[in-house]
C-alpha cells in the first residue's frame, strides 16, 4: 500500500521531533521533614542532607535511568508538624521520635486511603534517656512529685510530651493536678532560663543544652520510665509503593550517616555544631563513645513492643486513634538496603546496647579548650587532673562522667557526687546519690568539693 504524501510528511515530522525532543525524563520529588534540633534524627536528617548521602545512593538504572531527582529538606521544631505536612502531600518522608511516630501512623490509618510505613530506625537509648524534665537551675524542685500544682510546659505531640504523660501516670499525678502548657523547645528553654515556668519537658538535646548553659537542672530523666527511647523514619505508602528503590536509598544513607559519626565523633560534632547551632560539647554527650545514642536503623522486636506500649499510654489519655502495627511497620526496605550494602541485617538487629554494661569501665573525660579531650581511667586520676587544670586557670569546655545506676554519660558539673572515704561515685539523680551515700557511709558533695580534695595543700 502506498502512503499518501501528506501522511508521509506527517510521519517524517513526527520522527524528527522525537529525535530532537526525547521523551521527557520523570522528575521524582523527594521531600523530607527532619529536625535539626533533635539529635536522634540527625542520621536521617541533617547529616544526610549536608553530606549529600541520599544523592549518593539514589538509583540511576532501570526505570530510574532517565529520572531527575528533586530533593528538598524541611526543618521542624518537633514531629507533629511533619505529620501534618505528610498528610497534606507536601512531604514524602518524616523523621521523628517514638510518640510522634505513633501519632503519625494512627492519624494516617484514620483516613479512608492514606497510609504511612515505618521503615527504619535512626537511633535509640535502651534506658529511655533522651527526654527529660528540667527546672530552673535555682529551683527548689528536685522530684517529679513536687510538680503538683505547678505549671509544666512541653511541645505537645512530641516524644517529650509522651514521656511526660507516662511519668505523671507512673507517679499517680492526674492531668488536673498540674497546668500543662504547649511550648516549643526554644520557648520552653527560654522560659526556664528566665524562671517563667516551673518545669519544661523536652527531647534530646534540649535538657543537656540547658544544663550546659547553666540555666536548667534535670529532675526527671526518661530512663525512669523504663521504656526505650527511639526515633525512626516514616514514608508515605503511596510513594514507597511507586519508588521502593528510593526508600532503600534513603535507608542506605541513614546507615552511612551512623558509620560516619562513629568513625570520628570529634569531627562529626564539630561539623554538626556548625550545621545546627547546638554546642559541640552537648553533641559529644550524645555521639561520642559511651554517649546517649546508639545509631542503628534496624527495627528490633523491643522497639515494636515499646511503640505498642507508648500507644497504650496515649490511649489512656484518650489522645490517639487505633493503630494496626502489623500493617504499619515493615522491615522489607531496610533488609533490601542492608543486603545491597553487604551488611548482615539480622546480626545488627540482634545487638541491643545497654549503657549499664556497655559503658562499664569507660574513662572519664576532660575537654580542654586548647588540647582537646583527654581520658582518665579512674576518679582519682580524673579529679587530680581537674585540680591541676583548675589551679592553672585552664579553660575547660566540658567534663564527662557516668551514672553509677544506669551507665549514662553525664556532664561532670551537673552530676551528683558522693565521697565515700577515698572513693567517688557520680549519679544522675539526687535521690539515688543520697541513698548511696547513706548505704556507703559517704557524703553527697559538689563537683567543686570533690576537686578541692585533690588540690595541693599549702606548707
Amino acid at each position: 500500500m502506498t502512503v499518501q504524501p501528506v501522511l508521509k510528511g506527517t510521519l517524517l515530522a513526527a520522527g524528527l521531533l522525537s529525535i530532537a525532543n526525547p521523551a521527557l525524563a520523570e522528575k521524582i520529588k523527594i521531600a523530607i521533614g527532619h529536625q535539626s534540633m533533635c539529635t536522634d534524627t540527625y542520621t536521617a536528617g541533617i547529616v544526610v542532607k549536608e553530606l549529600g548521602l541520599l544523592e549518593k545512593y539514589l538509583p540511576t538504572d532501570g526505570k530510574y535511568a532517565d529520572a531527575e531527582y528533586d530533593v528538598s529538606w524541611a526543618d521542624y521544631s518537633s514531629g507533629g508538624p511533619i505529620t501534618n505536612q505528610m498528610m497534606a502531600g507536601k512531604l514524602n518522608f518524616g523523621v521523628m521520635g517514638d510518640y510522634p511516630l505513633i501519632v503519625n501512623g494512627a492519624k494516617f490509618q484514620e483516613t479512608d486511603s492514606l497510609r504511612t510505613l515505618y521503615v527504619a530506625g535512626t537511633g535509640y537509648n535502651l534506658k529511655g534517656s533522651g527526654n527529660a524534665i528540667v527546672v530552673p537551675v535555682d529551683s527548689d524542685i528536685y522530684s517529679i512529685d513536687q510538680l503538683e500544682g505547678k505549671a509544666v510546659s512541653t511541645p505537645v505531640g512530641s516524644a517529650a510530651w509522651g514521656m511526660l504523660l507516662k511519668a505523671m501516670q507512673d507517679n499517680n499525678i492526674s492531668s488536673a493536678a498540674y497546668s500543662l502548657k504547649n511550648q516549643s523547645p526554644a520557648v520552653g528553654a527560654a522560659n526556664i532560663a528566665a524562671g517563667k515556668i516551673d518545669a519544661h519537658s523536652d527531647f534530646c538535646p534540649w535538657s543537656e543544652i540547658m544544663e550546659f548553659r547553666g540555666t536548667g537542672r534535670k529532675i526527671y530523666d526518661g530512663s525512669e520510665t523504663g521504656v526505650p527511647y527511639l526515633h525512626g523514619v516514616v514514608v508515605r505508602e503511596d510513594f514507597a509503593t511507586e519508588y521502593p528503590e528510593v526508600v532503600e536509598a534513603f535507608i542506605k544513607a541513614v546507615y552511612e550517616a551512623g558509620v560516619w559519626i562513629r568513625e570520628d565523633p570529634m569531627t562529626a560534632v564539630s561539623l554538626m555544631e556548625g550545621w545546627t547551632g547546638v554546642e559541640k560539647e552537648v553533641l559529644y554527650l550524645y555521639f561520642s563513645q559511651g554517649g546517649h545514642l546508639t545509631l542503628d536503623p534496624t527495627i528490633k522486636p523491643a522497639w515494636v513492643d515499646a511503640l505498642k506500649f507508648n500507644h497504650g499510654v496515649l490511649v489512656a489519655e484518650k489522645a490517639i486513634p487505633p493503630l494496626d502495627f502489623d500493617a504499619w511497620i515493615t522491615e522489607d526496605y531496610a533488609k533490601a538496603a542492608f543486603a545491597d550494602l553487604g551488611v548482615d541485617y539480622e546480626a545488627d538487629k540482634a545487638v541491643v546496647v545497654d549503657p549499664a554494661t556497655a559503658n562499664a569501665g569507660l574513662p572519664m573525660e576532660i575537654w580542654h579548650a586548647r588540647d582537646g579531650v583527654s581520658t582518665y581511667p579512674g576518679m582519682p586520676e580524673f579529679l587530680a587532673a581537674m585540680a591541676e587544670m583548675t589551679g592553672t586557670g585552664a579553660k575547660l569546655n566540658a567534663t564527662y562522667v557516668y551514672d553509677v545506676e544506669t551507665g549514662l554519660k553525664l556532664f561532670g558539673k551537673t552530676a551528683f557526687w558522693v565521697r565515700s572515704g577515698d572513693d567517688y561515685a557520680t549519679f544522675l539523680r539526687k535521690g539515688e546519690a543520697e541513698e548511696f551515700a547513706t548505704a556507703s557511709g559517704g557524703t553527697v558533695v559538689s563537683f567543686d568539693e570533690a576537686i578541692a580534695d585533690f588540690m595541693p595543700t599549702e606548707g
